[in-house]
């Protein structure tokens, strides 16, 4: 059984530096510092900052479970599914409001080198040579390779490497395979062609190969893959992945994961992507590689 926490600040999953408003079903744009007073956003209400600070009992007593359920291995057959976001707040006694200090770009406390993405319901290996989002100005990065260097295109600043976690929430397709074909070409475009700004950092696209598609098993359950290989005018261009698969929390609406990876010696491996994808879990339970689609694996 899930349980969907009420609408209120929680830490940003992506910017664990800011909190940002949770309206009970999902993240909404308004972000402020935790040091600022934070009022419920346009639309959110007294009713739900309300509900938000009634509920504080149950969202004290949920994180506790959750840590006692993660400490214990997730043993026991484990038929609570946790959702996001999930906190585990430091109280003190009379103060109006908990102050949140869990994040998802925190380890969780029995594996140092993992990346919970609590929205979603799972976690990331972190693997050498990558690290937590820091300074980053995209919305849900999961993880980055370390330090940044000039773009090829003359503008800006770019990184080797970056892998994104998002719900897919837009629309009413829920086939992984349709969702990772659909996402490619926008997360190639994104990724080496043009910014969010209109920048072509890499000087433009001007050709993508295809080499690896087909199902995989993500976190026990049948996902779908899309791997390109893209050229740019300037620099070595990279490789992109588009990887969709169900969540395991909330309504199990599906889980997009996008991969940018640098080609070239400074890139990462890019047997990087095959064992992110192979470390997924579902969250608190880091034992879990198989069940639906275990036995799937991606064709070239």
């Amino acid at each position: 059984m899930s349980m969907t926490p009420p609408p209120g600040w929680y830490p940003d999953p992506h910017a664990p530096h800011l909190q940002r408003w949770w309206d009970g079903t999902a993240w909404t744009e308004h972000r402020h510092a935790p040091e600022a007073p934070a009022a419920p956003p346009p639309g959110g209400g007294g009713r739900a900052r309300t509900v938000a600070l009634t509920a504080t009992g149950v969202v004290l007593v949920a994180a506790i479970v959750t840590g006692a359920v993660v400490l214990g291995g997730g043993s026991g057959g484990g038929t609570e599914t946790r959702t996001a976001p999930t906190t585990t707040p430091a109280h003190t006694p009379g103060a109006p409001e908990p102050a949140p200090e869990a994040s998802t770009s925190e380890p969780s406390a029995d594996d140092p080198a993992v990346v919970e993405d609590q929205l979603n319901g799972v976690t990331f290996p972190l693997l050498d040579g990558w690290e937590r989002p820091q300074h980053v100005a995209q919305d849900d990065v999961v993880m980055t390779t370390d330090g940044t260097y000039d773009c090829p295109g003359g503008v800006g600043l770019c990184r080797h490497g970056m892998v994104f976690s998002r719900t897919v929430t837009e629309n009413d397709e829920k086939s992984p395979e349709a969702l990772a074909k659909a996402d490619i070409s926008e997360a190639a475009d994104e990724a080496y062609d043009r910014d969010s700004l209109g920048r072509e950092l890499h000087g433009g696209m001007t050709s993508h190969q295809v080499v690896k598609s087909g199902p995989v098993a993500v976190a026990g359950r049948a996902g779908y893959l899309v791997r390109w290989r893209v050229k740019t005018a300037k620099g070595p261009g990279g490789y992109v992945q588009s990887l969709v698969f169900p969540s395991s929390v909330g309504t199990e609406a599906p889980v997009l994961v996008r991969y940018v990876f640098d080609a070239g010696e400074d890139g990462p491996p890019l047997a990087d992507m095959d064992r992110l994808t192979k470390g997924i879990r579902p969250f608190g339970d880091a034992d879990t590689g198989g069940g639906v689609g275990s036995s799937i694996g991606p064709t070239d």
